[in-house]
Order: C-alpha cells, then structure tokens, then sequence
C-alpha cells in the first residue's frame, strides 16, 4: 500500500512532531508498505526531515484557515491508498477558527472516498481548557467544550479513531454511540539497549522537558529547587529542556528573569532529536510540573526508554497510564513546591528505590514497540482498503 500520513513534523516545532518522525520511520519500515506520503507541516525551520522510503511536502500551516481544503486536496492528488492523521486538539491551529477547521479534515477525505485512520492523542472531555489556555473564562470553556463535541462527531466520521488511553475509548464509545473509537497504545519509539541504571559523575540533574507556559508550568519546580538548596541540596543542577507553548510565547524568557538569581540552572531550548538520548541519559529524575494533562504523556514514555525515575503530579491520566502501561512514579501534590520537593528527596535519596523506578519504566516503555502499533494500523488501513469500510 501507498499510506499517507499527516502529521506535525521536524525540524517543525509544532506538537507531535517528534511522535510524527518516529511514527513515519516505523510505517514506512513496515513489509505491506510500499511507500509513505508525508504530508507536513510548513515552518520557518525548513524541509522536513529526511526519512528513506517517505516522500515528503509541506501542505499546510499552524493558523492557516485553508488547511483542510489544501491537506484534501493534497491527498486526493497523491492517489494514495489510504490516509492517517496524527492529532490533538491544537494540531492545526491555537485559534479557534484555524483549529477546528483543520480537524474536519479526516471527516473530508473520508467522503472523499480515502480510507481514513485518526491517532487521537487527547480528546476535549479530558482538557482542562482554562488550564492548557484555550479559554478564559468558564463561559468560554462551556462554549468550546460544545465545540469540542461538535469536532469529535465529525472525526468519528472516518473509519476509525484510535485513542491511547483505554478510560478515553470507553468514554467516546458511550457518549458518541460509536464502535469505530479503539485503543492503539502510544507505543514505544524505538527498541532500546538497556541502559545505564546508574548516574554519570558531576551534578545530580532534575530534568523537565516539555512545552511550557500553559498546564505545563516550571514556577513550582523552581520553588521547590530553591527549598532543596536551602536545605542543603547543593550538588544538583536544574535542567529545563523544551520551548514555549504556542499559547504562552515569552513565558520562558520571564521564567528566567524571575528565577535568575537560582545557580546552576540551564534552559536547553528546543532539544534536536539526536540530543534527546544524552538529555535524558544524563538526569538523575525526570520531573513534571504539570497542573493538569491531555492524554498519555510522551516525555514519560521517553524517560521510561532511558531508563529515568520519574516525580510526576497526582492527576487522573498520569496515574491511570502509570497504572496500565505498567509505569512507576513518586506523587506530589500538584502546584506544591514543598510537596514536590519532597518527592524529589524520596528519589534522589534513595539509590535503590531510583534504580528500581528506571528498571520499571524502561520496562513499561519497551513493552508495546511503535512498530507494533503501526503495523496494527496496517492490518485495519488494509482490511478497510479491501472491504470499503470499518
């Protein structure tokens, strides 16, 4: 089969990216595909990254309104055999308008007659809308939660919608009355070596990597980083790797004006994909100062391929992954620097329980390789190719 895929993609910055390249890497790896159309996202950074065995273009753009006519047209032309789409809630856009419209885009290609797949990495029931910064107020967040509801309905209408969470599918399957929401878990990016449990010598790193400024915010951790060298804690050193989310531009640059008289701390910027291996392989704990969540968390899945322990926020969704997948965390209170601190201290303290913790994450991660995923969606892409439907 010919698939299309369309996705987020580096060295774009844009949500998903890193999910779309390794994703891209293992559908095109697969024997029953002949050959992946990209169909990427058009930045300032350039081209998208070359993959052997994916012929690539940029069709589209975060913000622009035409991405569903373009990314339709797109697939059309390229006569493929059918197509799959990468998304969350924002993938096309963190205005309203641009967002939404992108995300009737599956529905479009679907009465096109292309067989259509969805992987839906968060669904708009579980999002704290005020907290991730698409609403201002409650009254805005009832008016897009309906809107929302309304977009679900219209990517219900491809074949199928492969969520990553099993509480997720449950949901959309009993408040929609639809049998085309299945699990597909996230998987693991890759098949890793074991790696080294132990630390490397110098500075004991607390890394947080993400997008930042929105429900991802590192004021606790630097709170908490600032109680752990009054108590003493003075070989570790503050790793904060990522960028802004597109919904809070600047909130990193305050964050270090704020908390520049703290020593020994380091913002990374945007982290390449081949420096992703050292910057995890290098953290003592992997911390996340989360106030809220969107689905299953891909920086989890990373920490858990370098075998990292991890400090995670006591919210539904971590717990629930942590819980199925097969991950370990130390819990703090969410929005608690004292809380967090000391869930920190219980991990880097404790060689034994942080040895242990990375063993189990490594081992939760590896479970379900991405090249099992992709080829479960190769199975269904293909039966719906010959049968004409889900």
């Amino acid at each position: 089969m010919r698939i299309g895929f369309v996705t987020a993609f580096p060295p774009g910055h844009n949500s998903l990216n890193e999910y779309g390249l390794h994703f891209a890497r293992a559908l095109s790896a697969n024997e029953e595909v002949d050959e992946v159309v990209l169909f990427a996202d058009r930045t300032p950074s350039g081209p998208p990254t070359t993959v052997p065995g994916v012929a690539a273009s940029q069709v589209w753009e975060f913000n622009r309104l035409t991405n569903v006519a373009t990314i339709s047209r797109a697939v059309r032309a390229a006569d493929v055999d059918a197509v799959l789409f990468n998304l969350q809630f924002a993938t096309f856009g963190d205005t309203k308008l641009a967002g939404g419209l992108g995300l009737l885009t599956p529905a479009v290609t679907r009465r096109l007659g292309v067989p259509t797949g969805v992987v839906l990495h968060n669904i708009v029931e579980n999002v704290d809308l005020q907290d991730a910064g698409f609403a201002r107020s409650g009254a805005m967040e009832r008016v897009m939660n309906a809107g929302g509801t309304l977009l679900t309905r219209a990517m219900l209408q491809a074949d199928y919608v492969a969520l990553t969470i099993p509480r997720y599918v449950e949901l959309i399957r009993r408040r929609y009355g639809v049998e085309n929401a299945i699990l597909a878990p996230h998987g693991s990016f890759e098949e890793p070596a074991v790696p080294s449990f132990e630390l490397p010598p110098g500075r004991r790193q607390l890394l947080a990597f993400g997008k930042w400024g929105t429900y991802k915010k590192v004021d606790v951790l630097f709170e908490a980083y600032r109680l752990l060298l009054d108590r003493g804690y003075d070989d570790l050193e503050l790793v904060i790797a990522g960028s802004d989310s597109n919904n809070a531009v600047g909130y990193l640059d305050d964050t270090k004006d704020r908390y520049g008289d703290l020593p020994n701390v380091r913002f990374t910027g945007y982290v390449a994909e081949e420096d992703v291996p050292g910057l995890f392989s290098e953290a003592a704990v992997v911390v996340f100062p989360y106030t809220s969540t969107t689905g299953s968390s891909g920086v989890l899945h990373q920490a858990g391929t370098y075998g990292r322990a991890a400090v995670l926020p006591e919210i539904g969704d971590f717990v629930e992954v942590i819980e199925e997948e097969g991950f370990r965390g130390q819990y703090f209170i969410p929005d608690d620097p004292a809380s967090l601190a000391d869930a920190i201290v219980e991990v880097i303290d404790d060689p034994i329980c942080r040895v242990e913790m990375g063993r189990c994450n490594f081992t939760a991660s590896a479970g379900i390789a991405l090249a099992d995923v992709v080829d479960w969606h190769v199975i269904h892409l293909g039966r719906i190719v010959r049968e004409g439907g889900w």
